[in-house]
């Protein structure tokens, strides 16, 4: 960082980033280096395939987390309103505007 120049990294897409803060310009922009795609069309299916799989594990595994947040919700509300049943209505504090 001298001269007031910075060097980020693009939270986006993860390209090298030179910016002068003087003259608030971007100086460099390096793209960020790609994967390999693979030559070989069976490696290529073996990945799509190993994907989906961890694709249906963390889709399967979300499902039943919003499910079990239901459940907890729904037992966080029958605990408060039996507590507030039981409690009955707050009582009502006299304000100075009632007394006129």
């Amino acid at each position: 960082m001298a001269d007031g120049v910075f060097k980020l990294q693009c939270p986006c897409c993860g390209a090298a980033l030179e910016i002068d803060a003087e003259a608030q310009t971007l100086l460099t922009h390096q793209a960020p280096k790609r994967e390999t795609i693979p030559v070989d069309l069976r490696e290529a299916v073996k990945k799509l395939k190993s994907e989906e799989s961890t694709r249906d594990e963390r889709f399967q595994k979300q499902v039943q987390a919003e499910r079990e947040h239901e459940r907890t919700l729904e037992k966080r509300f029958d605990g408060l309103l039996k507590k507030a049943r039981s409690e009955g209505p707050p009582a009502r504090t006299l304000r100075d505007i009632d007394l006129d």
